[in-house]
């Protein structure tokens, strides 16, 4: 039997890769973002090169209503989503006072909203055919309050939260919900959220977007509830729970501003 993952932010870094490692394990695919001219490109080579199907769907899932649209045309096409990638979200960087509302409201509808409800929708079906896995892409961020990053580091203490307390209410259903925590990682994450310059990315090695992607695949297929990326990133990570909240505040911001 042919499994259906649906993968939003499947147009550039970790959701694109993640998009190849399905097709690589013959697994057809629904892509999700707002690039339609890239992602039909995309499809189009992974249908030829790996001879699965690929259904395109161009939303900007920051509006609320898309996650809905996108669940009922797949009902009206009767395609059944086995596992789902909730990948898309972006961040910002700047003091709270001088970003820009708009943009960080975009940024809670993008990485806290359409997350929820896509899996809110997704899930219960998944439920009642007793198999589904869901990877919701949360971030060493979710560990610790970010000065310079404020709402981003939030939304990803929920996505963290969140994922957690459904893997357990969802214990002994068939199906598994892996919250992904990756560090920085070299995709166009720095470009969008304008922090080429910070220390936290500037003049480091970050792993690439193939290699989260192959670790997110086989930490889903595990059922692996927080999958943390790197060594490094597992230790800073858990060592937070042993540091004074004043002192990891202190460092997240020391690490996050800009070099000049």
């Amino acid at each position: 039997m042919t499994r259906t993952a649906l993968i939003t932010g499947a147009s550039s870094g970790i959701g694109y890769e993640l998009a190849r490692v399905f097709a690589q394990n013959k697994i057809n695919l629904v892509l999700v973002a707002r690039s339609e001219k890239k992602l039909q490109e995309f499809a189009a080579e992974l249908s030829k090169v790996y001879g699965i199907k690929v259904e395109v769907l161009a939303k900007d899932i920051s509006v609320v209503a898309s996650a809905q649209e996108i669940y009922d045309a797949l009902k009206q096409k009767s395609i059944t989503i086995d596992f789902l990638v909730n990948n898309a979200g972006f961040g910002d960087f700047g003091f709270f006072t001088e970003t820009k509302w708009e943009k960080e409201l975009e940024m809670i509808n993008l990485n806290i909203t359409a997350l929820t409800v896509l899996t809110k929708l997704f899930v219960k079906d998944m439920v009642a055919r007793k198999f589904g896995k869901v990877v919701n892409v949360a971030s060493t961020a979710s560990f610790q309050p970010g000065p310079l990053m404020a709402v981003y580091y939030a939304t990803k203490a929920y996505v963290l939260s969140f994922s957690e307390a459904i893997a357990n209410e969802l214990q002994g259903t068939g199906v598994t919900v892996t919250a992904l925590c990756p560090g920085p990682t070299e995709s166009g994450f720095q470009n969008a959220a304008a922090m080429n310059d910070s220390k936290l990315v500037k003049g480091k090695k970050l792993p690439t977007s193939q290699e989260v992607a192959e670790y997110a695949y086989k930490v889903m297929m595990n059922g692996k509830v927080v999958a943390i990326h790197g060594v490094m990133n597992t230790i800073m990570a858990q060592s937070v729970r042993f540091t004074p909240r004043a002192i990891v505040r202190s460092l997240v911001r020391m690490m996050s501003e800009r070099t000049h």
